[in-house]
């Protein structure tokens, strides 16, 4: 359904800090509640998240919390643009390597290395993985989370040397982003050896998936491969 300009510039102002975080105090305060909300998440779920309760943690009350962040969604927003901003500085480090001379293993086992740091870093973050895909006000957040590591995927793979047409380049950064990201949040709930041999599985699924497909200049069935 598509919601009417005054619907989007509503429920954009419901997502929208009370104040931005200009002096120091207020940009501590605000890292505390978004790392106080990371810590809920993982010890009581999205579920049983409320307002009240991130600010008993804080010891503050609902009122000054509400000075920042005007509901629940508004501060999983925030986290979830904090995730998308530390995703997009990792891949664009990554896009400033010498692409042009790396093998296709020695990226993918670069690009997971720096998946995996950026999934580690975010507190919470398979709740909050949920909450962009479940509810309504947050969606646009998963969207973005998908064409910025699409986008950046199809330039470097045309910097590998992957020679296929664009719908076909466009569904293998798909792959590629839904693999990744089912597996990686996996990865991050494990540990030691377990977390290390399925990193090193995802690390050669990808491979042998790319690497059969990076030079198909019309691949079979062409004409039935869409854009997503």
């Amino acid at each position: 359904m598509t919601l009417s300009n005054t619907e989007q510039k509503k429920r954009k102002s419901q997502l929208t800090p009370r104040r931005e975080p200009v002096q120091a105090r207020a940009r501590e305060r605000t890292r505390q509640i978004l790392d106080t909300t990371g810590r809920l998440l993982e010890e009581v779920g999205l579920n049983d998240l409320t307002t009240i309760l991130i600010a008993k943690e804080l010891g503050v009350s609902v009122g000054s919390l509400y000075h920042y962040f005007p509901n629940k969604h508004a501060i999983l927003y925030a986290m979830g643009e904090q995730w998308l901003a530390s995703m997009t500085m990792a891949l664009e480090e990554l896009a400033q390597q010498d692409l042009e001379n790396t093998s296709l293993q020695g990226f993918i086992a670069e690009l997971l290395q720096r998946l995996v740091a950026v999934y580690r870093e975010q507190r919470g973050l398979l709740p909050l993985v949920q909450a962009m895909w479940g509810i309504p006000e947050l969606h646009e957040l998963d969207e973005r989370h998908d064409e910025l590591v699409i986008s950046h995927l199809t330039g470097m793979y045309q910097r590998l040397g992957f020679v296929c047409p664009p719908n076909e380049m466009n569904r293998l950064a798909r792959a590629t982003l839904e693999t990744c990201h089912a597996l990686v949040l996996v990865i991050v709930n494990q540990r030691g050896v377990r977390s290390r041999r399925t990193q090193e599985d995802l690390q050669q699924m990808l491979v042998s998936m790319l690497d059969s497909h990076r030079d198909e200049r019309r691949p079979a069935g062409l004409d039935d491969v869409e854009a997503p």
